[in-house]
């Protein structure tokens, strides 16, 4: 659980991050982290299309620059962006000053003030010095599609054990995640619409 749904000590970790939307009807918040990747995030788009759903796209700069007509498609399709930083880098194994600078770096072709860290790790100083300029996007669900050693039913279930209304769900269009996540979306969107659950981006 400590993975799937981070508990509030380690929420309090990241002050003035938003972990789950204030929501007063049922609905729920689908995110993509890692993109885009040709192989993955057009069959997303598709998905999402085919249910009518909005999501928001959480991308890494550097894929923006060498797919920057999936990137268009993603807007053009009325889905929010946010910034992943422009390498994919952690927090944790960077100075504050080059963390800021590589997500900034992502921000010249990545038009959000969202913003969400890789593997969810940043040090305080960056996540104070990040908040004066983005929001930071972390999550309240996060499916670990990326996890080779689950299955697509296991990423179904962490998604039907934690979700709750206001939930911020994170899935990830990379090529890594793939297998699962193809799987595992599809059965996600068609149980919580089931469940009555509304789907919103985060604007």
């Amino acid at each position: 659980m400590i993975i799937e749904q981070p508990p509030a000590i380690y929420r309090a970790l990241f002050p003035g991050a938003i972990w789950r939307m204030p929501a007063q009807t049922k609905c729920v918040y689908l995110t993509f982290d890692d993109g885009p990747i040709p192989l993955i995030t057009p069959w997303v788009l598709d998905l999402l299309d085919h249910y009518g759903i909005k999501a928001t796209f959480f991308c890494v700069g550097e894929n923006v620059i060498k797919h920057p007509e999936i990137y268009q498609e993603v807007i053009k399709r009325g889905h929010s962006v946010g910034n992943h930083t422009h390498n994919h880098v952690q927090g944790l194994r960077f100075r504050t000053a080059n963390f800021v600078k590589n997500t900034d770096l992502a921000a010249k072709h990545i038009q959000s003030d969202l913003f969400r860290p890789p593997h969810g790790h940043m040090r305080i100083r960056q996540v104070l010095k990040l908040a004066k300029r983005y929001r930071i996007i972390m999550w309240d669900v996060v499916t670990r599609d990326y996890n080779r050693s689950f299955t697509g039913e296991d990423v179904f279930n962490i998604v039907k054990r934690y979700t709750r209304n206001g939930s911020i769900l994170v899935f990830h269009d990379s090529i890594k995640a793939e297998p699962r996540m193809k799987e595992a979306l599809p059965r996600t969107i068609e149980w919580l619409l089931a469940e009555g659950y509304v789907f919103k981006k985060i604007e």
